[in-house]
């Protein structure tokens, strides 16, 4: 590919979010006045059955961050009793990364297009995290301290200068970066917007790549739900699937691990299956349906991936809206892939490695999710 056609099909995914932006920062509480304390949020399709370890431990640290217990073990019996429910958070306009869980006075971005907006929280540092299932002692500490820098310190910023999605996208897809696996060009080019921050507060959002990452996922799933047919996908550890526009119900399979590079010392770690709503991403185009101009991930994922990366993109992407489309998937019969990161199923190591989830063709196979 030349370089012209290169920058040329870079500048028009990006320039499919334009006017999408980062609006505010507000508490769930505000955000989602209808939700109830005792409601927390997660990834994914609703869950059945046995939670997930990682999916757990979020949940009690977030019971006790809210205080509705005052210990591991009565905040544990709150959910074996069910008097603590979990809900999909894109049924309510949220999404959330891995095993994290949002609970009331969690901090979340606002990203905003027109009269529209999607949520998404912000995330603590790299591993250890919440999100990764396995929270340590600080967890709390360090949310309240994200809470006040979100809610003091970048929600004046936003609100005066709301940053503009598309340039990150841009500028992280100029750099062989895809928006999903990796994000530091993406979170420089944020930081770069917010020139009203001091110094210290921007390196505050430098010193962690991830930092840009819930705000590409509430982007992406503001452009489904803008253009797609699909308008939300995601893992809950247990079970992969998406929902339709105007429907209610989830298609599901059975949530495979994500294949990829282990972690040294967890080259046998049993792995959880496909978790976080970070899915949206890959769903709209960027993440896995944009390893095509990511040398470094293709190269290191290549057993895991088709051989010609633009035929895969333009079997299951719509060339006109640049999201996965279902006509598309059932006529090539050919799945999307999902960029994510592998947790272990124990909850014992939490982050044990990254790689691709290939979504099976069966997913979209039942009659009831055709056009």
């Amino acid at each position: 590919m030349t370089t012209s056609k290169f920058d040329e099909e870079i500048a028009q995914i990006a320039s499919r979010y334009d006017g999408i932006r980062w609006t505010d920062v507000q508490l769930r509480t505000q955000a989602l006045p209808e939700l109830s304390a005792d409601v927390l949020l997660h990834a994914g399709p609703p869950l059945t059955g046995v939670l997930p370890a990682p999916i757990r431990q979020a949940a009690i640290e977030a019971i006790l961050f809210e205080g509705l217990a005052d210990d591991h073990g009565a905040a544990a019996e709150l959910l074996s009793q069910g008097k603590v429910r979990l809900l999909p958070a894109q049924d309510h306009g949220l999404v959330t990364p891995l095993a994290q869980v949002v609970s009331a006075s969690m901090p979340l971005f606002v990203v905003s297009s027109n009269d529209s907006a999607r949520y998404a929280p912000l995330v603590e540092g790299p591993a250890p995290a919440l999100r990764f299932g396995k929270p340590v002692a600080s967890t709390r500490a360090q949310l309240q301290l994200l809470s006040q820098f979100g809610m003091h310190v970048l929600k004046p910023v936003v609100q005066a200068h709301p940053p503009a999605l598309s340039q990150a996208i841009h500028y992280a897809l100029q750099g062989g970066e895809e928006c999903h696996a990796l994000t530091a060009r993406a979170n420089a080019a944020l930081a770069a917007q917010l020139d009203a921050l001091h110094a210290r507060d921007r390196q505050v959002i430098l010193a962690n790549p991830g930092f840009v990452l819930p705000l590409l996922m509430a982007a992406c799933s503001l452009r489904l739900e803008q253009t797609g047919h699909i308008v939300a996908a995601g893992g809950n550890g247990l079970a992969f699937g998406y929902r339709l526009r105007d429907t209610s119900t989830w298609q599901t399979i059975p949530a495979t691990p994500p294949q990829g590079t282990r972690f040294a010392g967890h080259e046998l770690t049993a792995a959880l299956g496909a978790i976080g709503d970070s899915a949206v991403i890959d769903f709209s185009g960027l993440g896995a349906q944009a390893l095509a101009y990511v040398p470094s991930l293709a190269r290191d994922w290549a057993q895991y991936l088709p051989e010609d990366l633009h035929m895969h993109r333009s079997q299951v992407v719509n060339a006109r809206s640049g999201i996965v489309d279902l006509k598309s998937i059932l006529s090539n019969d050919c799945a999307p892939m999902v960029n994510l990161a592998i947790l272990d199923h124990a909850a014992e190591a939490g982050l044990i490695g990254r790689g691709v989830f290939e979504v099976s063709t069966e997913l979209f196979a039942d009659p009831s999710a055709s056009i």
